[in-house]
């Protein structure tokens, strides 16, 4: 199998769950429609495990966010969307209809929390003591994506999500934005690979592929943000 021109081969990719089911799937959809005979294998982890499978060669790439846990030399991160993340809810839920919700306000709903390992999960305990709750009232936990959204359409649980999530579900009027302000996470969302190291022309192909999606979107997802009145 040739792989001189980058179009074929197989590229493995790991990647964060939520982040994954939002964007990067649709836009491997999209890539193989202009690169037919690559396959991608996709695998799920959080930071340390996409970093011991890079280091291992299990994968190619790994789509993360760093900031927690820096990568360390070995492996070199180029960022793709800076991190955001907010309170989402039902868009029927009570919140919503409130013209200037608090953040007393949430102090007063369940949650559901991010998966284990995330780093949502540390964002969401962060959050909540910055707005003054010292335990959560957690009401169900680790679930996907779609598991969590279907949940929130059946109940009035908040949970906390990346802004490109909510984003990137807007025209499906399922979930919204409470605009609370809080402390925001130092982190940027990126493609990692080992520093250095010989990359596969499909792999490479792939990764110029989603620069170039999200260096439109990211224009689009700020205009997004700056629409909401945050309180």
């Amino acid at each position: 199998m040739s792989f001189r021109a980058g179009s074929s081969g197989t590229v493995r990719v790991g990647k964060v769950p939520f982040f994954m089911n939002a964007f990067i799937s649709r836009m491997i959809g999209s890539f193989q429609r202009v690169a037919p005979d690559i396959r991608v294998d996709q695998t799920y982890g959080n930071q340390p495990d996409l970093h011991a499978d890079l280091r291992s060669g299990q994968i190619d790439l790994a789509i993360c966010p760093t900031g927690l846990m820096l990568p360390g030399t070995d492996i070199a991160f180029t960022e793709i969307l800076p991190a955001r993340n907010v309170v989402a809810a039902s868009n029927r839920h009570p919140l919503i209809q409130k013209r200037r919700p608090t953040s007393v306000d949430v102090l007063n709903y369940p949650w559901i929390a991010p998966l284990p390992g995330s780093p949502l999960l540390a964002d969401l305990h962060s959050i909540l003591l910055s707005i003054g709750m010292k335990e959560v009232q957690i009401r169900y936990s680790g679930g996907s994506l779609l598991s969590v959204m279907n949940y929130l359409q059946e109940t009035d649980a908040l949970t906390v999500l990346p802004h490109s999530v909510v984003f990137a579900y807007r025209t499906l009027g399922q979930i919204q934005t409470i605009p609370i302000q809080f402390p925001q996470p130092d982190r940027a969302l990126g493609i990692m690979q080992i520093a250095g190291a010989p990359q596969i022309p499909a792999a490479e192909k792939l990764k110029r592929y989603i620069f170039g999606e999200f260096e439109e979107l990211k224009v689009a997802i700020q205009r997004h943000e700056n629409a909401v009145v945050w309180g």
